[in-house]
């Protein structure tokens, strides 16, 4: 039985940061148990099934849904995705959402997870998330199954070598399947 005072999940955002803020943004989302359920790679390339032309799909319509986003780099693995999401600052309204301290009782716990709901990061993520996840069983002919794991990870980038830095990576990545952590051996190696 789920009690929050044992079963408390730690967050991985940074404490009072507004994910709204302008700035680009290196997320990774990996699928519900690492399932490798967007295709495979062969000889360093991607090959996409439909699954993973879906997400892509959806990633490079993020701009038209969030006008003040923009994509930049971005690669769908197997099992996860990586990209950068920029948020402009010329777009951004006044009076955008800014994190206060939490205190410790459960009403201000509840209005932080409130307020990050609505931050553009989130958001944007959420969007991605939720509409790829809707296609993809809507062809699997399996409503509510989980596609994508609970959370993602996200690093704000500091500055231009950084993003330059991740954009290799990111073009690398299927190159180096053999070596990336997600890879099913190494979630699972042979025993």
């Amino acid at each position: 039985m789920f009690n929050a005072e044992i079963h408390h999940r730690r967050s991985i955002r940074l404490r009072n940061y507004d994910y709204s803020s302008a700035g680009a943004y290196f997320i990774t989302i990996c699928t519900f148990e690492r399932e490798c359920l967007f295709g495979e790679v062969t000889n360093g390339d991607v090959c996409l099934n439909r699954a993973g032309l879906c997400v892509g799909t959806i990633w490079n319509s993020l701009p038209e849904r969030f006008p003040d986003v923009e994509v930049d780099a971005f690669v769908v693995m197997p099992n996860h995705i990586h990209g950068v999401i920029v948020i402009n600052e010329k777009t951004q309204k006044v009076g955008a959402i800014h994190e206060l301290p939490l205190r410790d009782d459960n009403t201000m716990r509840k209005s932080h997870r409130l307020a990050r709901r609505t931050m553009t990061l989130p958001k944007v993520v959420g969007y991605l998330k939720m509409n790829s996840a809707k296609r993809i069983n809507q062809w699997r002919d399996n409503p509510g199954v989980p596609v994508w794991q609970r959370n993602y990870y996200e690093r704000i980038i500091r500055d231009d070598r950084e993003l330059d830095g991740i954009r290799r990576y990111i073009a690398d990545n299927p190159v180096r399947w053999e070596e990336d952590e997600n890879h099913p051996r190494r979630i699972n190696p042979p025993s």
